[in-house]
């Protein structure tokens, strides 16, 4: 099968964590499949970016960076419109060497309804992948919300993150069967348990219980939350809470942790690579989300792999893979009370580390890839 993915989340050189969850996707995809990539990078008109370069490990997919326009609140009518404008010659002419039997596309708002727009020009199906704010945040404006409930109906299928997200898409207007969950996978030798005392020294961190959190500083992580939790745990369980990641929030976050007094115990390292990721997992007692919203992420399978339990506002698609009491606690969300709580009580239990990594050995990305490869090829058959 000749597959092309195209979409805004893919890494190149400059932002390597961009969509690196598509791209572990299709590296296990690739064995099964012929795959080229077409990555676009939504800016205004006016804005001039610099080119952009891939992997070395994305260089077999040959992938294509494209500027398409994009224009912020108020295009939610037409950036589906400029997309397809932007991508069309491309596809057009990348079908002329790579005569591609489908396409993939992630993110519903403007990729995957641009390419429905294009749908009858190509003639080749389309796949869709909702991640997780494209369904949860864009189903909420109406007009973005006919846009793509009409783009999906069009679709040979639509595959979601979580359960969650397809029941969300489905009470939007989507039709009954049309999508349907795949979660994510994990890098399973390199997410592993480990030594947690001689991690946390090798990592220059205290000996103390640690706490982890992974994820951008914005509004939806709620991350201010997690520092309020953590300044109450430490009333009771002196402890490290390191936040790897970065955003608008941060400078904020740091701010925050200050003022609580406890910004000593708060460690901003800022953002990391997946192996950097994996020691600061095999040193952490727990993770721990304070989302406001969320698909199923992939450091919760991370954290499982890990042996490493979690406690974590219990939102999206989370209680679909944090479903047994020795995998962690969910907590109400805004609740700075009760995740400190939950986070103590974690903290002074002995973790069933054995029986956590067996749960994360589950979500593997070859078994992802078997159920991506069973609908796309469903579809090409239709």
């Amino acid at each position: 099968m000749k597959l092309l993915f195209v979409s805004n989340l893919f890494p190149d050189t400059a932002e390597p964590y961009r969509g690196l969850d598509n791209a572990c996707l299709l590296h296990s995809l690739s064995r099964d499949c012929e795959i080229r990539v077409i990555a676009t990078r939504p800016g205004l008109p006016f804005k001039k970016d610099s080119p952009k370069a891939c992997r070395e490990i994305d260089r077999k997919f040959q992938p294509q960076y494209l500027k398409t326009l994009y224009v912020p609140k108020v295009g939610s009518r037409f950036n589906h419109h400029l997309f397809a404008r932007a991508i069309r010659e491309p596809l057009l002419s990348l079908k002329k060497d790579f005569e591609y039997d489908i396409i993939l596309c992630a993110w519903l708002f403007p990729d995957a309804t641009a390419v429905a727009l294009l749908q009858t020009e190509l003639k080749v199906p389309f796949v869709a992948i909702a991640q997780g704010s494209d369904a949860h945040a864009y189903l909420r404006m109406p007009a973005r919300r006919r846009i793509i409930v009409d783009a999906m109906n069009r679709s040979s299928g639509v595959i979601t993150r979580s359960a969650k997200l397809t029941q969300l898409l489905e009470e939007a207007g989507v039709e009954q069967g049309k999508a349907q969950p795949v979660y994510n996978g994990v890098d399973l030798e390199l997410f592993c348990p480990g030594d947690k005392q001689a991690e946390k020294k090798a990592l220059g961190l205290p000996n103390t219980p640690l706490i982890l959190f992974i994820g951008n500083f914005v509004p939806v992580k709620n991350p201010l939350l997690l520092i309020q939790a953590h300044a109450q745990l430490c009333e009771q369980v002196p402890s490290t809470l390191v936040m790897i990641g970065g955003g608008p929030m941060e400078g904020e976050a740091r701010e925050f942790a200050n003022k609580a007094g406890f910004g000593n115990d708060v460690i901003l390292a800022g953002r990391k690579s997946s192996a950097e990721i994996a020691r600061y997992m095999r040193a952490a007692d727990v993770l721990c989300l304070s989302s406001e919203n969320e698909g199923v992420p992939n450091v919760i399978l991370e954290a499982f792999a890990s042996g490493v339990p979690v406690v974590s506002t219990n939102v999206g698609g989370i209680a679909e893979v944090v479903n047994s009491e020795f995998l962690g606690t969910l907590v109400e969300r805004g609740n700075a009370k009760e995740l400190s709580s939950a986070l103590a009580k974690t903290l002074l239990a002995k973790p069933a580390v054995e029986k956590i990594r067996a749960h994360g050995l589950t979500f593997s990305w070859e078994r992802s890839a078997r159920q991506y490869l069973e609908i796309l090829r469903n579809a090409v058959r239709k």
